[in-house]
């Protein structure tokens, strides 16, 4: 049987309620994240699949693309612990296997029962003890705010107006795979008037500041003798840094839908293994 709690470093664990604190301090952890970070504490040292992730997370019945939902939980718990993939101290990246949990893990024992005070003692406190009792509860399980991501309308620089649509289709599927693939975790903006305007209009300074948005995602569709490409821009704000392209030569303009949804999961699983690393 498991310990219920874990020590590494300066947090601790709780298995039975998937709580994470940091030398007392409650570490706000969505439910998902917290199921991975479990399930990699159950075998420290040891290598666990993306298989067994994500039938702990997901359930082996489940059926959904569950690569992108655990990129993003992995990038979480690295963020909550303050981890990088490049510097590991807690958590290992395995190439195409899964991941490792390789910092020192030691069991707690529990807590002894604080001595029972008596009634008399207890009444005067009781009011003040349960008021901060639900400011606490309701606090702690404040989710953390998901981070803001503006797709602005995709450009036709092709110079064939009959790719317009082609386009405006591919702005679309790439809002909707974001928007499904870390539900709680990305805000995705994608309608506002703003991100309509043409791309020697498109001001990201603007974008961000009125959106309130920490990336933005631009597009063009490119065609020149014959050869088409499209680019899919990752930018981060305010600094501007492009952080990810996903470029595609050659795309099938013909079969639009299905083009434009391969494109869209491609760009998505690129985007959030960027942003995870």
């Amino acid at each position: 049987m498991p310990t219920p709690r874990l020590s590494f470093g300066p947090f601790e664990f709780d298995s039975p309620t998937r709580e994470l604190r940091r030398e007392g301090e409650l570490v706000r952890l969505q439910a998902q994240p917290s199921q991975v970070l479990a399930a990699l504490l159950a075998q420290p040292g040891e290598v666990v699949s993306r298989e067994t992730l994500r039938q702990a997370v997901w359930g082996a019945g489940t059926h959904v693309d569950f690569e992108s939902g655990l990129n993003f939980c992995i990038a979480q718990i690295r963020s909550a612990l303050g981890d990088s993939a490049e510097a590991p101290v807690y958590i290992r990246t395995i190439p195409k296997r899964g991941y490792q949990f390789i910092g020192p893990v030691t069991s707690l024992q529990a807590l002894p029962k604080p001595p029972v005070p008596s009634r008399r003692a207890l009444i005067p406190v009781l009011g003040a003890g349960a008021l901060a009792a639900a400011g606490w509860y309701a606090w702690s399980r404040i989710p953390p705010k998901p981070v803001r991501i503006a797709v602005a309308r995709f450009q036709n620089q092709s110079g064939d107006p009959t790719l317009d649509h082609f386009t405006e289709g591919l702005s679309d599927a790439l809002t909707a795979e974001l928007t499904t693939a870390a539900p709680g975790v990305l805000a995705v903006i994608g309608n506002a008037p703003i991100l309509r305007q043409p791309r020697g209009f498109q001001d990201l300074v603007r974008i961000s500041t009125e959106l309130q948005a920490g990336l933005v995602v631009l597009g063009q569709v490119q065609r020149q003798a014959g050869q088409g490409r499209v680019l899919l821009h990752l930018i981060r704000m305010p600094d501007q840094a492009h952080l990810w392209v996903t470029r595609v030569d050659n795309p099938d303009f013909s079969s639009a839908l299905q083009t434009q949804s391969a494109i869209a999961r491609r760009a998505t699983r690129e985007f959030l293994a960027k942003l995870q690393r």
